[in-house]
């Protein structure tokens, strides 16, 4: 099979829900979990909000939308600078390991140059191996171990 792929990467825009909502369910699916449609309402919102410092890219091969990161832009008290945070990321299954994911993260990449950000950072489950080697490849794992108290 040849790779004929054009990867192309974009902010989100109001046009995109439907192709973005099909990719965010598929996402939730992929760790097994759901949202009421008010969270995902609420989550396309706060995208689409200028005033809101969380940010939507997707990934489109051709005219078809395979993968979205959604990244949040915020303080921290090492520097003076903003860090970003890599929140989700998901690329479809057919198009997984052609170079979609790599290409939303160094976008990503770009964009928080471009804020100023010192850093982007992100987690991902021990076991998602598929994931984990295109990170290792990209970013340096941390020894850092994260607790977490859902309120």
């Amino acid at each position: 099979m040849t790779d004929t792929h054009t990867i192309t990467i974009k902010p989100l825009t109001a046009a995109d829900y439907n192709a973005w909502h099909g990719l965010w369910q598929d996402y939730l699916t992929f760790y097994q979990t759901s949202l009421p449609a008010n969270i995902t309402q609420a989550t396309w919102d706060k995208i689409l909000d200028n005033q809101v410092p969380i940010f939507g890219f997707g990934a489109w091969n051709g005219e078809a939308m395979v993968g979205i990161t959604h990244v949040v832009l915020h303080p921290n008290t090492w520097n003076d600078s903003d860090c970003c945070y890599l929140e989700d990321l998901y690329v479809n299954n057919s198009v997984r390991g052609q170079g979609f994911g790599r290409a939303l993260i160094d976008y990503v990449y770009n964009f928080a140059r471009e804020k100023g950000c010192n850093r982007v950072y992100w987690s991902t489950q021990s076991d998602n191996a598929t994931a984990r080697t295109l990170y290792d490849n990209i970013a340096t794992l941390t020894d850092m171990v994260q607790y977490r108290k859902d309120l």
